[in-house]
Formats: C-alpha cells, sequence, structure tokens
C-alpha cells in the first residue's frame, strides 16, 4: 500500500522531471566530445615520380562522408576538423591517408600531398569469332574463294580505271601540302641563282597540261 501511495505522488512531477533528465543527459554526453577546431584544408595532390598534378582524386574524411575531389590541376580544398584522419584515392595510384594536425594555431591548414603511382595487371582476355579453336580451325579450312571474286577484283585494279577515277577525285589535302612543300624547297635552293630552264621540268609540264586541258591558256 506505501509503494503504491509512493508512485501515485510521482505521477503528476513525471512530466516535469523526464525533461530535466533529458537536458542532464545531454549535457553530460556532450563532455566527452571533444571540441575540435574547423580548419580549410586545402592543398595539391601530386605524383611521386613526375610531381606532376593527379586531378579528380577523391579526398574523404574517415568514417564519414564529407570531403571533395581535386580539379583538373589537382587542387582541392573543404572544411575539416583538427585530427581528422583523410583518405586519398585515384585510378593508377596507391592510397593515401593524412592526419590533420590537433595542434593548429590557425582555422588554415595547407598541404602538398603524393601519391605513389601503383601499377595493375590484368588478365590477358583472348577473344575469337568462334566458341572454340577446333571449330574456327574447321571454318578456316571449309572456306570457299572462288574464282569469280578474285577475278573482280582484277577488274577493280584495271589501270585505265584507275586513272579514270584519279582524275575525277577531288584534290587530296595532303598531296597538295606535300606538292606546296616541294615547290617551296625548290624556290629556297634556287633563290640567288639564274633561273632554271623548265623544259625538262616534269611538274611544269604537268601544269601546262593540265591549263591546257581546262582552257586556261585559251582564255589568256
Amino acid at each position: 500500500m506505501r509503494l503504491a501511495a509512493r508512485l501515485v505522488n510521482f505521477a503528476p512531477m513525471r512530466p516535469i522531471l523526464l525533461p530535466i533528465l533529458f537536458v542532464l543527459a545531454t549535457v553530460a554526453f556532450g563532455q566527452h566530445i571533444p571540441d575540435r577546431k574547423l580548419v580549410q584544408f586545402s592543398g595539391v595532390v601530386v605524383t611521386g615520380d613526375s610531381l606532376e598534378p593527379v586531378p579528380f582524386t577523391s579526398i574523404l574524411t574517415k568514417g564519414s562522408y564529407r570531403g571533395t575531389i581535386s580539379d583538373v590541376y589537382g587542387y582541392f580544398s573543404f572544411v575539416a576538423q583538427a585530427g581528422d584522419t583523410i583518405e586519398f584515392g585515384a585510378v593508377g595510384f596507391k592510397r593515401g591517408n593524412y592526419i590533420i594536425p590537433d595542434s593548429l594555431h590557425d582555422n588554415k591548414y595547407s598541404m602538398i600531398h603524393v601519391l605513389i603511382p601503383d601499377t595493375v595487371l590484368l588478365k590477358p582476355l583472348e577473344v575469337y569469332p568462334w566458341p572454340s579453336k577446333e571449330q574456327f580451325r574447321e571454318a578456316f579450312m571449309a572456306l570457299n574463294l572462288s574464282d569469280n571474286e578474285y577475278e573482280r577484283a582484277l577488274k577493280h585494279l584495271n589501270s585505265a580505271e584507275v586513272i579514270q577515277r584519279m582524275e575525277n577525285l577531288p584534290p587530296d589535302p595532303g598531296l597538295a601540302a606535300h606538292y606546296q612543300a616541294a615547290l617551296d624547297n625548290t624556290r629556297i635552293y634556287n633563290q640567288g641563282m639564274a633561273p632554271s630552264v623548265n623544259l625538262f621540268n616534269p611538274i611544269a609540264w604537268a601544269q601546262f597540261v593540265q591549263a591546257w586541258k581546262s582552257g586556261q591558256l585559251k582564255r589568256q
């Protein structure tokens, strides 16, 4: 009876005591969490062999989802806390860690982090047009090349047809550049000398025949 009377007397005070207990528990728990300083953590990620920047490096705080990615020049900057362990990861490099000092007097910290190249060897992959080598060998031995295809190929390689198609083709940029380079070399070689006689110059004859066929001589 006495215990029941005490519980009845405690019931009106329960809504008041619960918030007080919650506040005390929060304060007691917060005393065990160290108040770490916020730091603007920035720097550059480079390679260990040539000190070239490592772009798009993943930079994360260990145990959390906070971090950033370096730009094309390997530069990064984000807000971290003193004492955090920073993880660096990039494709083709070994992962690296760095601990931000917890005895900083300033809210900014910069560094140059070096990543060591890592070589990954993949197993060779052989691709065959058939499921097995035996089936490919049988298909290759059963291949029948008819004479008609060979004769058709010889017909397309007819010299007269090739010359006709070559005349109708548009000018090739590479051939025009090569021809212009040959003319420049000839001009530099003959500079300061008497003009050469183009009677035996095949290029001059080719230009003459081309101008004669196109009708440029008649217009002149």
